[in-house]
C-alpha cells in the first residue's frame, strides 16, 4: 500500500515541526510532530551550509528525500510532519545505513522504542557511599 508523503512547504509548519520530538542519528536528524488532524503525513528536508558547499547539500537532500519516499510510506503515521534534516555523514554515508538511521529513529519519535540500560558511569556514581565522594569515580 503507497501512501501519499505531502511536502512541507512552509517556515512555520517547519518551526512547528522542531518543536515535537526529535532523534538524532549519526546519518540525519528527524523531527516530528503529531498535528492530530489525521490527514496525509507530510515530509521536509534541509540541510545547512556547515554540511557543505551548494553540491554537497543538493546531495544530501536527494539522498534524504530518495531514503524518505522508500520508508516513510510504510512507517509514516497519519497526522505527522517529519522534517529531516542532513548531517555531515549524509552524503557519504552507505545507502543501507542510511535507510537504517531514518527507522531507528522513526521507532524512537513514535514511542517503539526499547529502554536503554544505564551505563556504568551512572550506575557506579549512584552507588558510591558517602565514604567515597573525592575518591577516583567516574565524573559526568
Amino acid at each position: 500500500m503507497d501512501r501519499q508523503i505531502d511536502k512541507i512547504r512552509k517556515r512555520r509548519d517547519f518551526l512547528a515541526a522542531a518543536r515535537g520530538r526529535k532523534r538524532a542519528e549519526r546519518g540525519l536528524v528527524l523531527q516530528a510532530l503529531d498535528r492530530q488532524d489525521g490527514a496525509a503525513p507530510r515530509a521536509g528536508f534541509t540541510v545547512t551550509r556547515k554540511v557543505g558547499n551548494a553540491v554537497i547539500r543538493n546531495r544530501a537532500k536527494r539522498r534524504l528525500r530518495a531514503a524518505a519516499a522508500e520508508i516513510l510510506p510504510l512507517a509514516a503515521k497519519p497526522g505527522y510532519d517529519y522534517v529531516l534534516i542532513g548531517r555531515h555523514d549524509t552524503p557519504t554515508r552507505r545507502w543501507a545505513e542510511l535507510l537504517a538511521d531514518l527507522r531507528a529513529a522513526l521507532d524512537e519519535v513514535h514511542g517503539s522504542h526499547t529502554t536503554r540500560p544505564r551505563d556504568r558511569a551512572s550506575a557506579s556514581r549512584s552507588e558510591a557511599s558517602p565514604s567515597d565522594i573525592g575518591k577516583d569515580l567516574p565524573h559526568g
